[in-house]
């Protein structure tokens, strides 16, 4: 039997599914199938797979049903003890799964392990970093206060705890990732790998830059974690909503800006502001995201995405001094 199953939804993938593809193959831990699930993509995609001469790559078209329910669909077709997810545009270090996979026989316990993730943008260059947490045993309280696993391309799951669960919530339109990844933390145990091995990419097509739709999901997520586990306190639950609101201010002030994301990043800085007990404390930080949002509505293109510009590189240098 095959040990791990990797299923890669793609929808629409010619301009990074070779080079998310090649991130598997060019893994270091080599008993592994390779499931792809074209979910109805008009584009290139599904021939941009088929002319790899890999024995390990598994293609699979289906009409267009969103990436939750082409999951389930790789779930189905897997025969790995183990699966992974990735989505068609992130990419993996070349060690990800021999890592994922010792941490996993080493924690017998653990039916989880995950690493740490940076973010990219559509040329592969660094953006910024992840949270970078190392969280182990039962993480459900971490967990939903913060997903510190960041999304859906980071964890090694033993296929019967998801077989248990009933796959991915197919009704749900963005955080299906974090929905699963609390029921997993409701029932087992995490164990972390320390080191950056998922890399994120950043794109205004992604499902995550529908940050409205976004924030609904998660809200529900939230909500309804919050049911299965009534006895977490109440200033747990305004931890998760202004981490949630942080979270999804800073991404909408991520490039490229715009003045419609720098409105949006204003409504939730507001709602970050009125959850975050330690709002005075972190004033400073409130103030720096106000002063970009009022810089991006105010300026010209050119002239905020110049001084931004050459504020990273000021940064870039001083970190290197």
């Amino acid at each position: 039997m095959t040990k791990i199953s990797v299923v890669v939804p793609a929808f629409n993938a010619e301009k990074t599914i070779l080079r998310t593809v090649k991130s598997v193959l060019n893994q270091t831990f080599n008993d592994f199938e390779l499931i792809i699930i074209d979910d109805g993509s008009q584009d290139c995609t599904s021939s941009i797979v088929s002319q790899l001469n890999d024995s390990r790559i598994q293609l699979f078209s289906y009409q267009n049903s969103g990436a939750n329910v082409s999951r389930n669909r790789g779930i189905f077709h897997a025969s790995g003890e183990y699966i992974t997810f990735l989505d068609a545009d992130d990419m993996w270090t070349n060690d990800k799964l021999i890592s994922q996979i010792e941490a996993l026989q080493a924690n017998s316990q653990a039916s989880v392990a995950y690493s740490w993730t940076d973010y990219i943008d559509a040329n592969d260059n660094f953006v910024v970093s992840g949270t970078h947490a190392t969280k182990n045993g039962d993480v459900y309280n971490d967990l939903l206060i913060s997903n510190f696993l960041e999304n859906g391309s980071n964890p090694l799951i033993r296929k019967e705890a998801l077989i248990e669960l009933g796959g991915f919530d197919e009704s749900l339109k963005a955080a299906q990732d974090w929905d699963m990844w609390l029921r997993l933390a409701d029932k087992y145990e995490f164990v972390a790998v320390p080191k950056v091995q998922i890399f994120y990419r950043i794109s205004e097509d992604s499902t995550s830059s529908n940050l409205d739709r976004q924030e609904k999901a998660c809200l529900t997520v939230m909500n309804r974690a919050y049911q299965a586990r009534q006895s977490i306190k109440k200033e747990a639950l305004n931890a998760s909503f202004a981490n949630l609101y942080k979270y999804l201010t800073c991404r909408a002030l991520l490039m490229p800006y715009s003045r419609k994301k720098a409105f949006t990043a204003a409504k939730f800085l507001h709602k970050y502001f009125i959850y975050d007990k330690d709002r005075l404390q972190r004033l400073k930080f409130v103030l720096t995201l106000w002063l970009k949002i009022i810089i991006i509505v105010l300026l010209p293109k050119e002239v905020y995405n110049k001084l931004f510009t050459s504020l990273k590189v000021q940064k870039n240098q001083l970190k290197a001094v």
